[in-house]
């Protein structure tokens, strides 16, 4: 395992995540709880953790002892029956070991972050690896002490083979698999492509955000003269000369591809947030949470 993989995760990392819990908690203080769960309300509650009290929280929550000893407004958090789970569905197909840093190796980070404030907020989550088929899966976790384990299984998944994302979502989701959020993370190489893989999540009637993740060296490839180019999936190579007319066409064709999977996504009003590897991590979190799709 390469020192590149062992530091994803590091102290700083860590920092950060609170940093993003504490402002998550900020922006959306009350509606995570009250939205999310309503639909399937269970009929009994468990006491889960504790929070810090903040501006429309429910005060019959507050634990008055608490505040007695420490002077502060602790909130008792429940688990509620009947919650909705996270899917997070992140591709781990060869073409995502491209890129400096790797594309995989962002959205490992972004998939960790995300499922942190997940668990922080008591929800159910899923982390799924898929390419041409699922290549793993982590059996569903709740409560903050289990982003560790997340850790272990983002970083034991490796970058390999083709893409097949509607035969991976048509496996995995099933009638009996519970309704959730499903958050797709991937560059969306697929020679399948992308509407029918997803009709298949918005078949199952899940809500679904997509996270679409690029290169900086795809968006605007350091490239010329003669070369032959390698499929890094299909194998299949191309010799080709470049241009700048040909990069000026490549670009064209990039952001058409974009534009299309953004416009997909504005026809069925699902959440789309595109970005490139190196726009740091916690910004993008950021800009999820403006959105104001993934906690809702």
């Amino acid at each position: 395992m390469s020192t590149a993989t062992l530091s994803l995760f590091d102290d700083e990392f860590l920092k950060k995540l609170e940093y993003l819990n504490i402002i998550s908690k900020r922006l959306f203080a009350g509606q995570l709880r009250a939205e999310r769960r309503t639909r399937k309300r269970g009929t009994g509650l468990e006491f889960a953790d504790y929070r810090a009290y903040v501006a429309g929280d429910d005060f019959r929550h507050l634990d008055w002892k608490a505040y007695l000893r420490l002077n502060r407004l602790i909130l008792k958090l429940f688990e509620e029956e009947e919650d909705l789970p996270i899917y997070f569905f992140v591709d781990s197909s060869q073409s995502m070991n491209y890129g400096s840093p790797s594309k995989l190796d962002y959205a490992r980070r972004v998939a960790a972050a995300l499922a942190y404030i997940g668990l922080a907020n008591l929800d159910r989550v899923n982390i799924v690896s898929f390419g041409n088929g699922i290549k793993g899966e982590l059996p569903p976790q709740r409560g903050k002490g289990r982003i560790f384990k997340i850790f272990r299984f983002l970083t034991d998944m490796t970058a390999g083979g083709d893409t097949n994302a509607k035969e991976s979502f048509k496996t995995y989701c099933t009638d009996t698999r519970r309704r959730g959020l499903a958050v797709v993370i991937s560059d969306f190489f697929d020679q399948h492509g992308f509407q029918t893989a997803l009709d298949v999540l918005r078949h199952f009637r899940h809500d679904i955000f997509i996270l679409h993740i690029a290169s900086h060296e795809e968006i605007d490839p350091p490239l010329k003269g003669e070369l032959q180019l390698v499929d890094s999936e299909s194998q299949v190579g191309r010799e080709i000369t470049i241009t700048p007319s040909l990069l000026a066409a490549y670009r064209a064709e990039f952001a058409r591809y974009c534009e299309s999977l953004e416009s997909y996504c504005g026809k069925y009003q699902l959440g789309y947030v595109r970005t490139a590897t190196d726009f740091p991590f916690e910004e993008l979190v950021l800009k999820v949470f403006r959105q104001g799709r993934f906690l809702k």
